[in-house]
């Protein structure tokens, strides 16, 4: 019999993608046999990128990575990782902060679904202050975002905001 594909579902606005995200994914790619990020939308949150801009542009930072695919999604987290397949949820935690987040998040999902598992990643210590309303703030007031953002992505912000 053959083993059932373990899917992950790794869930963010990515607004705008960041090396802390694109770390996380890198990393969570081997836990699972395929990796959906699901890019959707937080009504708290205002884009800077609409949703198929950023479907395209996680897509282009995403695409020398195998066993990844990139899906809008705008329902309950545990709807669509339920119709993707999916095993596991991952999530990435920078701080003390997102951790008390992130568990009450992982307490409630797992009471409308507790056959979907959880998985959480430390980001990398060198990128752990890093959040994408932080490199919007300092693209915004026309600082350096290189350092937390690829090449690529600092241009796509540089553009939105019509500083190139």
């Amino acid at each position: 019999m053959a083993a059932r594909e373990r899917v992950g579902v790794y869930p963010g606005t990515f607004d705008p993608v960041t090396l802390g995200h694109l770390d996380i994914i890198r990393r969570g790619v081997h836990l699972v046999d395929r990796l959906v990020i699901g890019v959707t939308t937080n009504p708290a949150k205002e884009p800077m990128f609409t949703v198929a801009e950023r479907l395209d542009i996680v897509r282009r930072e995403v695409a020398d990575i195998p066993g990844v695919a990139v899906v809008e999604f705008d329902s309950l987290l545990m709807d669509f990782a339920e119709a993707q397949g999916a095993s596991l949820i991952l999530r990435g935690l920078r701080a003390v902060a997102d951790f008390e987040y992130e568990y009450q998040m992982a307490g409630m999902n797992q009471q409308l679904n507790d056959r979907i598992e959880t998985v959480f990643l430390m980001a990398d210590v060198s990128l752990q202050p890093i959040a994408s309303r932080l490199v919007k703030e300092i693209a915004r007031y026309g600082g350096a975002i290189d350092k937390f953002v690829t090449h690529a992505v600092a241009n796509d912000v540089a553009v939105k905001l019509g500083q190139k």
